[in-house]
């Protein structure tokens, strides 16, 4: 009769082995699981890591290219005025030594906005171009196909490859 409580107890001890073998194997698979969660999560976080790095690189690169164009923009008004005091007439000897020091001093500015990428954009006889130019009126010229600038009224520049300020112009019907 000893023999059957050895029995139950090697069957209780085979259970038990069983049941700690089946909670390291839920617990391993736990583990498992949550390793599995935790690479995906650090693999999004590199990723959004790389993506920021590689937008701040983008964003300086452009702050870089087009770090005069706030200064650029507050010129183009003085750039217009020295255009209209060039186009004065100067009848005394005063005036003509006047008009030679504003187009020195007009010339001198120039050089210093293309040294930044400052340029004109060339209109006259383009055809019209809705990115660069502002059609603020229409005229009909038969000699003139349709959509080609007649006048610029206000001279438009560009920054590299960006308008800085588009040009106003006059367009054939």
């Amino acid at each position: 009769m000893e023999a059957v409580p050895e029995e139950k107890t090697e069957a209780a001890r085979n259970d038990e082995t069983d049941e700690k073998v089946e909670e390291q194997v839920d617990e391993l698979a736990l583990l498992e699981e949550k390793l599995a969660k935790e690479e995906e999560r650090y693999l999004r976080l590199r990723a959004d890591f790389d993506n920021l790095k590689r937008r701040t690189q983008l964003e300086r690169a452009a702050q870089e290219k087009y770090r005069a164009q706030s200064l650029l923009t507050d010129l183009l008004p003085a750039l217009d005025n020295f255009e209209r005091a060039m186009q004065a007439e100067a009848t005394t000897d005063e005036a003509v030594s006047m008009k030679q020091g504003i187009e020195m001093i007009y010339r001198s500015l120039v050089e210093a906005t293309k040294k930044e990428g400052l340029e004109p954009i060339e209109s006259l006889g383009a055809e019209f171009d809705p990115n660069i130019h502002h059609a603020v009126m229409q005229e009909h010229d038969e000699s003139k196909d349709p959509g080609i600038v007649l006048q610029e009224l206000q001279k438009g520049y560009m920054l590299k490859d960006r308008v800085l300020r588009p040009a106003m112009v006059k367009v054939n019907e």
